[in-house]
């Protein structure tokens, strides 16, 4: 009877012990894991600085005339534009002093490797004139048409693979500023390029 209930024990300590230690390395799987994309997350945050500082460097007279403002929330590199810096007034074709700039931007985005370039085109809340409802029929046509202008020309002139890249039009729908004033409909008209994980 005693070599049974000793028996047992061993059974129970060996089956406890087996459990106990399969826990400990599924902890450990986890918490190795976690300190593995806290990591890849920190270095992604490191080269978003990076590309950060180097768009602040290469667009120092456009940010210091407000024309472009660079923002990074965490993760996410937003280079914003007004309107009038790209294209005339109810259009879609980029300026010559646009592609000027759109270059220096499109040399930072070449460089940033495994980051989806996001083009938003946003417009104020001002109806298309009869003139031009012939070419865009509303705000949504406009928005989409210089978002879509502005990735080819990354594409074709810059080089950056198209899979990359996603012209998406926003229309009047998402504004930064109040519609009610010159100044915030300025603002609502802006190209946005985000780079994305």
């Amino acid at each position: 009877m005693k070599t049974i209930l000793i028996v047992i024990a061993v059974v129970f300590a060996g089956t406890a012990y087996y459990f106990y230690d399969g826990k400990t390395t599924a902890e450990n799987a986890l918490e190795s894991k976690v300190d593995f994309i806290s990591k890849e997350k920190e270095k992604e945050v490191a080269q978003l600085k990076g590309t950060y500082n180097e768009f602040a460097d290469r667009l120092k007279k456009e940010i210091a005339q407000g024309q472009i403002k660079i923002i990074q929330l965490s993760d996410r590199l937003s280079v914003i534009m007004v309107d009038k810096i790209l294209f005339p007034s109810g259009e879609a074709e980029i300026t010559p002093e646009g592609l000027i700039v759109l270059e220096r931007i499109g040399d930072v985005l070449k460089n940033s490797k495994n980051k989806t370039i996001r083009v938003e085109g946003h417009t104020d809340n001002v109806q298309i004139t009869k003139q031009l409802k012939k070419k865009y029929a509303t705000n949504w046509e406009l928005s989409t048409a210089r978002a879509t202008n502005v990735v080819r020309f990354l594409q074709e002139n810059i080089g950056i693979e198209a899979t990359l890249l996603q012209p998406i039009g926003m229309s009047e729908y998402h504004p930064v500023a109040s519609n009610e004033t010159p100044d915030g409909r300025s603002q609502n008209r802006r190209i946005e390029i985000a780079l994305l994980p």
